[in-house]
């Protein structure tokens, strides 16, 4: 059952959110534990530190969500989306490095900011309006912060194993 934004009322756009998050969050956990850490700083990291940014946003909009709706049941379900904001699934690579995990994270904010964006024609309900609005600009504030990380990482290729395993190649 695909999802019908010209009918989303606040609730089911709190929940079409919440679910946006979370599914990023489980993404970034699981390229995280596939990239595994070497260093401060790298891949893993990266993927951690945007789980760590999804989780929160989750759990505001989560807080919102029970503020205004307490319990009540979701009418939205994750198969009714899929990588609205989650990574590409293909995109981890063991010895990735950070430069290139900052990348697939600036590309899963753009991919967050251009459905929200397109939602918006299609949404008449004002308050819904007004939220993804919102979460539009917030995305767009998690490119400018990924665009200065990576302004500040190295230009390079990924390690090779080889590489990663020589004594003193620590890149960070």
């Amino acid at each position: 059952m695909a999802l019908d934004l010209k009918n989303l009322d606040l609730r089911d756009a709190l929940d079409l959110a919440i679910l946006v998050e979370d599914e990023a969050l489980e993404r970034y956990q699981e390229f995280a534990r596939l990239v595994g850490g070497r260093y401060p700083g790298d891949a893993a990291d990266v993927f951690k530190q945007m789980a760590g940014f999804e989780r929160k946003h989750g759990d505001e909009l989560r807080a919102r969500r029970r503020e205004l709706f307490q319990d009540a049941p979701s009418r939205v379900r994750l198969e009714m989306l899929d990588d609205v904001e989650a990574p590409d699934r293909g995109a981890p690579r063991v010895f990735m490095s950070a430069r290139d995990a900052v990348e697939v994270a600036l590309a899963s904010e753009q991919k967050a900011w251009a459905f929200y964006d397109g939602a918006l024609p299609q949404v008449t309900d004002p308050s819904v309006r007004i939220l993804f609005e919102s979460l539009r600009e917030e995305e767009k504030g998690h490119q400018a912060l990924l665009k200065r990380r990576l302004a500040g990482l190295p230009a390079g290729p990924d390690l090779t194993e080889e590489e990663a395993d020589a004594p003193g190649s620590d890149p960070g």
